[in-house]
């Protein structure tokens, strides 16, 4: 296939054509032409985004997401590549059902989607999963994680960062000690108590990551924080980094954008684990996405079925979907602020987790002889987020009826179109 995008901005600089020519970047330059034209005037050219942290709910919860919907949906927003959380039914804690999400993925075809393992056997904390099987699967998984629970066996967490090093593995963490968290329901903090709701302390999640970084400096070992959420666990990741130690850390679009202070309408579609923070804590993450101290963003698309979102909030489900209006917000927080420029952009959303997650074919420069993983965006639009135009199967976004920036035109997938026009190709 051969494919000539007329006129892009490359990661927002001056217009340039770029001819795509057998799934690779042929040639870029001026007046350029060849086989289909795809008209960017205007439009930002970025890498194919790369998310960590993505739950597709397949095998177990096809209520929720599948596969397909999901890579639909991550296309939509841009995505080239998304890693699929182990916490489905049965759990990805084998070669079998790892295989098995990454052969649906490729029957998919909408992006590469690459499982991540789980850490220990039924997400149970007890006992480590088939961790060398799973690297040695077709799938060659090379990131771990328990998420929806942490790995708070101090001993086990040692062991299971010292067995990756084998294959250069990563252990992505879950920061939650469970004993100071039981029956929260939101942010430990004024709101929490205004409204009556148990908090889950800032010291929960700080507490985990301390030990965390400590135990892979021990080992020698590459340790990745999940959705970091308050001004202290930045603090920890700052100084494990200033020692040298191999730790890197994700943030969520919603936690650079929502306070806990959304909790006051009860509406449980802002009920998320780790929970909404304060302003403070917002302003700090922001702060340390863009010194780099934070090393991506990771949307932690956490997709539910109406009846689980739609209830009292203390019974409902923790999570929100996120992969079609992630850079929207990173637009709106990062971007429009003035925190990070288009370059930085590509740098946290596509290739530092593509390294991250040990994905060669993903986050590469737009240059000659690169895979064309390229996305088109419109960062001089403003819409309004209509759940019912997503291709994700749920609905539960945090920003429903909010006015946010931008618009994906266009995704290719080694050069293949995924999304036109902002639809589905």
């Amino acid at each position: 296939m051969s494919i000539t995008i007329k006129n892009a901005r490359i990661l927002g600089g001056d217009p340039a054509d770029i001819r795509i020519e057998n799934g690779a970047v042929a040639e870029i330059g001026t007046g350029l032409s060849g086989g289909e034209t795809v008209d960017a005037d205007g439009l930002v050219a970025l890498p194919g985004l790369v998310d960590l942290h993505t739950h597709l709910r397949e095998p177990g919860r096809e209520d929720a997401e599948t596969v397909e919907t999901g890579t639909r949906a991550a296309a939509r927003g841009g995505y080239t590549a998304v890693h699929a959380m182990a916490n489905t039914s049965p759990v990805a804690d084998t070669a079998g059902v790892v295989e098995q999400v990454w052969r649906l993925g490729q029957e998919a075809g909408h992006c590469d989607v690459q499982p991540v393992g789980a850490v220990t056997i039924g997400l149970k904390g007890e006992r480590l999963a088939e961790l060398g099987a799973m690297a040695d699967s077709a799938a060659r998984v090379r990131v771990f994680s328990d998420d929806g629970l942490c790995v708070n066996d101090a001993v086990l967490m040692r062991r299971a960062l010292e067995y990756v090093k084998a294959f250069d593995g990563v252990v992505a963490q879950h920061a939650q000690e469970p004993r100071l968290t039981e029956g929260a329901q939101m942010n430990e903090g004024e709101v929490s108590g205004r409204l009556g709701l148990a908090g889950w302390p800032a010291a929960a999640e700080e507490a985990i990551i301390a030990r965390d970084c400590l135990l892979a400096a021990h080992v020698g070992s590459r340790l990745h924080v999940c959705h970091v959420s308050t001004a202290g666990s930045v603090e920890i990741i700052r100084w494990a980094k200033s020692k040298g130690w191999n730790v890197t850390a994700e943030v969520t679009p919603h936690h650079l954008l929502l306070t806990d202070e959304r909790a006051e309408t009860y509406d449980p579609i802002y009920k998320v684990n780790p929970p909404l923070r304060t302003a403070e804590d917002v302003s700090a993450l922001r702060a340390a996405l863009a010194d780099g101290t934070i090393d991506c963003v990771a949307t932690d698309h956490a997709p539910h079925p109406v009846e689980d979102k739609e209830t009292e909030w203390a019974a409902a489900a923790m999570g929100m979907i996120g992969l079609e209006t992630a850079l929207s917000v990173v637009q709106e927080t990062m971007v429009d602020t003035g925190l990070l420029d288009w370059a930085g952009v590509a740098d946290r959303m596509s290739y530092r987790p593509a390294r991250i997650g040990r994905l060669t074919g993903h986050g590469r420069a737009i240059e000659a002889g690169a895979p064309a993983n390229i996305t088109l965006y419109d960062p001089s639009v403003r819409e309004t987020v209509d759940p019912t135009a997503f291709a994700s199967r749920s609905r539960n976004t945090p920003y429903i009826g909010m006015s946010l920036p931008g618009r994906v035109v266009a995704t290719f997938l080694r050069g293949r179109p995924t999304v036109l026009e902002g639809k589905i190709a």
